[in-house]
């Protein structure tokens, strides 16, 4: 049997396999199946971001689900945290997100959700692998009145920014507050912009006009120097830079300097432990954190847990813990006091309340925690073996770890998603990280690229 599901869903190349029509079509069938209930048909919100395969796998995800007997709901461009909300707030049984998050047009992925707005557990992912690869699903259909009819939510956007806004206390207001948004050509270019506006915002928006092909192309949250210019241009407060997907948020200090995602956490845990609202005085991120995250807990009396990469296990390990706040330096944070899974918009909002109530600009806020010269190289691989059993791989590892000592540390690992090999060191200076970097992806490269 084939492994469809990675740390994200399902992605590809858009128009070839396995993100093509007819694996699209199996999809919205196996999920129709997999998690119908007893007493009504099986009800599944889909929803985009703006690339121009979105429009080929929302039609054959909606032509499965009808298939099966379901009803899917269709809300057109949304970001994942909408769709996730959509899915929760509607009592659906599923939710299925047609992106490939921060990935260039040309690759597409499916993302699904459970009723609960949280993501498919494992069991759920290989029992929906099972029924497509078995060759089963074509037999088990209904008869003609036994399929289902399809729904477009027009409002959709709405209740979502609602939501969003709910989010935010409403003794705080932005009003007059400049500031500068990237949507990335992707999900967030109405409802980012529409919802800050709402709150009084002062905006400067960019890269809010996709045209299919150009999600994520040097805007962004990957490709900030767009926002950074804005952001002094325009003389704002904060620039907020969203991925495609809209599920991750980079800033842009008042000086045009990238506020990372490990920085926002840090500014985002202090202000909730000071408010008694950090469950177990707990922060969750991954082993990819910057060092200076878990030195700035330690400063302020936070505990620190570092989880494998990828949101779904952050948020494992937070509800394992009892934590309410986690997320990856990338960007993608989770506030489980107020959703289910990262939303960019959500996190900007919280960083903007931390802003209002500590009566502070970014570029203060920012210094909550030292951030150490990273390097991180990324290395075409031609196979993925342990990384343990490649001995000139771990003789360099070995190496690096011992002429660094407590200055620094490395982390090599394969990317969940792509033939890729990760290739993270922290050190005291650029010019050393860098060397060292650059070494080890020079073995890695030679040993299995």
């Amino acid at each position: 049997m084939g492994k469809l599901f990675g740390t994200d869903g399902i992605r590809g190349e858009a128009n070839r396999y396995p993100m093509d029509a007819a694996m699209a079509f199996a999809i919205g069938q196996a999920v129709t199946y997999a998690l119908k209930k007893e007493h009504h048909p099986t009800r599944v919100v889909i929803g985009k971001d703006t690339r121009i395969s979105g429009y080929m796998l929302e039609s054959a995800l909606e032509s499965g689900v009808t298939s099966m007997g379901g009803e899917p709901y269709l809300v057109g461009v949304l970001p994942t945290p909408g769709i996730a909300f959509m899915t929760e707030s509607m009592r659906a049984d599923a939710g299925m997100v047609i992106s490939a998050s921060h990935n260039p047009y040309q690759d597409n992925g499916i993302k699904i959700f459970s009723g609960s707005g949280f993501k498919l557990s494992d069991a759920q992912e290989e029992k929906i692998e099972q029924l497509i690869f078995n060759g089963k699903l074509p037999d088990m259909v209904p008869p003609p009145r036994g399929m289902g009819r399809a729904y477009r939510l027009h409002d959709a956007p709405g209740r979502y920014i609602v939501f969003l806004k709910n989010s935010f206390p409403r003794k705080l207001s932005l009003e007059g507050m400049k500031i500068a948004v990237d949507a990335a050509n992707g999900a967030t270019y109405r409802v980012a912009p529409d919802a800050l506006a709402e709150l009084g915002a002062d905006l400067t928006v960019i890269h809010d006009s996709p045209d299919g092909l150009n999600i994520n192309h040097d805007c962004g949250s990957q490709y900030t120097a767009d926002l950074s210019r804005a952001v002094v241009e325009n003389g704002c407060a904060i620039g907020l830079a969203f991925d495609g997907d809209g599920d991750r948020l980079i800033a842009v200090d008042e000086k045009g300097r990238e506020v990372t995602g490990d920085q926002i956490l840090i500014i985002c845990a202090k202000l909730m432990k000071d408010e008694g609202r950090l469950a177990n005085d707990l922060l969750v991120s991954t082993v990819m954190s910057n060092l200076g995250l878990s030195i700035a807990c330690r400063r302020y009396g936070l505990r620190h847990h570092a989880s494998k990469v990828g949101d779904r296990y952050v948020l494992e390990d937070m509800q394992r813990l009892g934590a309410v706040l986690g997320g990856e330096n990338s960007g993608h944070m989770i506030f489980l006091e107020h959703h289910s899974t990262g939303d960019g918009i959500l996190t900007a909002l919280q960083l903007l309340e931390a802003m209002l109530k500590m009566g502070k600009p970014l570029s203060e806020l920012a210094q909550f925690m030292d951030v150490y010269p990273q390097r991180l190289v990324n290395v075409d691989v031609k196979h993925k073996p342990d990384i343990i059993t490649v001995p000139a791989i771990m003789e360099a590892i070995g190496e690096v770890e011992a002429a660094l000592s407590d200055g620094g540390r490395v982390l090599v690992r394969y990317s969940g998603t792509q033939s890729m090999c990760r290739v993270m060191v922290e050190g005291p200076t650029e010019e050393i990280t860098q060397h060292y970097c650059t070494h080890i992806a020079t073995v890695v490269k030679a040993s299995i690229g």
